[in-house]
């Protein structure tokens, strides 16, 4: 009756996993992609910036290695160098999504869809041809591209993070516009190669959707990089002339070689023409759908950044993909509600689950217990005692709530919190797992126990 039992649209981080698991079920399936396979994530995204950040890390650790007896002479960070790699890092994962759809017998169409129904899509192809697909099933996976308002004027030195990621050279002065996550990633690792960086962020911090502790902790490092971050008030009056951008906060004058535009994304959904088959969008142009994954039309899916509601990470996407493919399939199954995220500044943060800040804004009664890397002996050994785990629990029964962590390897001491707090784990029960030492994960432990006054390694609360 159709081409395909499933067609999806998108072969970002939440289309390709939907359409391999679409195969693994036992379904036909078709992805269509109109530019390289991983999306966003893996082209101009959490790939290629991770791997500038690991570039510059290494770079810092080289030049401050003097504490643990090592002498590096000549240190140089060759930026040219580091993005040759990263084009590397990105080629071979590129060839690896594509095998992983090959070897499920995915069949994968280069062009840009457009509906023409509920189970019909046209797809341009690079030759100008249109290819006409049916499917029983759809999964929309368009992702998402970054914003660039009308009042930031156009110029070669005014760019967004995916042009930002094909420079060949850092310049010495940077501005950039937002202190959220995507501004402070790309803050830190320009800043540790030397790069003189300023953030304006309108908000009245940076990350706010971190609690205060964890961004007094994350501004403190930046600054200690030498980067100038400026918040409470937009950036206005921007000019880029003769090489050079320009700008205002407040009453200053701000002049940069380049601006970074860093306020958001916003969802690729125009060009799909979603009218014709009667899929609705809300006022922001992301797609409403249930916890199936399922949009107003039975048959047609979406996940990712189109979805309403939905954190702006590969993760999750990849998640509501798998979920999507297995409800198309007949499954029942729903998308996790909890979600762990991370963010790769220096330092590190990851954080799930309920935050301090979000619980008095409810009205609702929580208790904190932190434990400080510097009383760690492993981050001691380390030399990385910058930052703490914290877990916010229900001051009742001990049930877990959410989690925050900055510091070293926070991104993966993250993801134990995840597991703790969506299996409704108690802080007593935290606490009495053993965990091995000495290594960073124990300060999930000792915080547990913090949590309940009976913390070991803190010196004693005064009665």
């Amino acid at each position: 009756m159709f081409d395909f039992d499933v067609v999806v649209i998108g072969a970002g981080p939440g289309g390709y996993p939907a359409a391999i698991r679409s195969a693994q079920l036992g379904k036909k399936t078709a992805i269509i992609e109109k530019e390289a396979v991983g999306g966003t994530c893996l082209n101009c995204g959490c790939i290629p910036t991770k791997t500038l950040i690991a570039s510059a890390e290494r770079y810092r650790t080289a030049i401050d290695s003097e504490i643990f007896g090592v002498t590096v002479k000549g240190a140089k960070a060759d930026f040219a160098r580091m993005a040759e790699r990263k084009g590397e890092v990105v080629k071979k994962l590129n060839g690896g999504v594509q095998a992983l759809l090959r070897s499920n017998g995915v069949e994968l169409i280069t062009g840009t869809a457009r509906f023409e129904g509920t189970n019909r899509l046209s797809v341009l192809q690079p030759d100008g041809t249109t290819r006409w697909l049916t499917a029983g099933a759809i999964i929309i996976a368009a992702g998402s591209d970054s914003a660039m308002p009308g009042f930031i004027p156009r110029a070669p030195q005014i760019m967004e993070s995916r042009a930002f990621l094909e420079l060949k050279a850092l310049p010495k002065r940077l501005l950039i516009l937002g202190g959220g996550v995507i501004g402070c990633e790309f803050a830190c690792m320009a800043a540790a190669l030397g790069t003189e960086v300023t953030i304006v962020e309108m908000l009245e911090d940076i990350v706010m959707a971190l609690d205060r502790d964890v961004r007094r902790v994350l501004r403190k490092r930046m600054e200690g990089l030498g980067i100038k971050i400026l918040t409470g008030a937009p950036l206005t009056d921007i000019e880029a002339k003769k090489g050079v951008v320009t700008g205002k906060y407040k009453d200053q004058t701000l002049e940069g070689d380049l601006l970074l535009v860093a306020i958001g994304r916003r969802p690729n959904t125009a060009a799909l023409d979603l009218a014709r088959a009667g899929v609705k969008v809300d006022e922001r142009g992301t797609i409403p759908v249930d916890a199936h994954c399922r949009t107003n039309i039975s048959n047609i899916f979406a996940v990712g950044d189109l979805v309403t509601g939905s954190i702006q990470l590969a993760h999750a996407a990849t998640q509501q993909g798998i979920t999507a493919a297995e409800n198309a399939a007949g499954l029942r199954t729903k998308v996790e509600a909890i979600c762990p995220a991370c963010i790769f500044t220096s330092p590190e943060i990851g954080l799930v689950g309920l935050s301090e800040t979000k619980a008095q804004k409810e009205g609702r009664a929580v208790k904190a217990g932190v434990f400080p890397f510097a009383a760690l002996g492993k981050a001691m050994a380390s030399g990385e005692t910058e930052g703490f785990v914290k877990w916010i629990a229900d001051p009742a029964t001990g049930q877990l709530l959410g989690a925050q962590a900055i510091g070293s390897h926070a991104t993966d001491l993250i993801s134990e919190a995840a597991i703790a707090i969506r299996n409704e784990l108690t802080v007593e029960e935290v606490a009495r797992s053993i965990h091995c030492h000495p290594t960073f994960a124990e300060a999930w432990m000792e915080a547990a126990h913090a949590w309940s006054g009976a913390c070991i390694h803190l010196p004693a609360l005064k009665r």
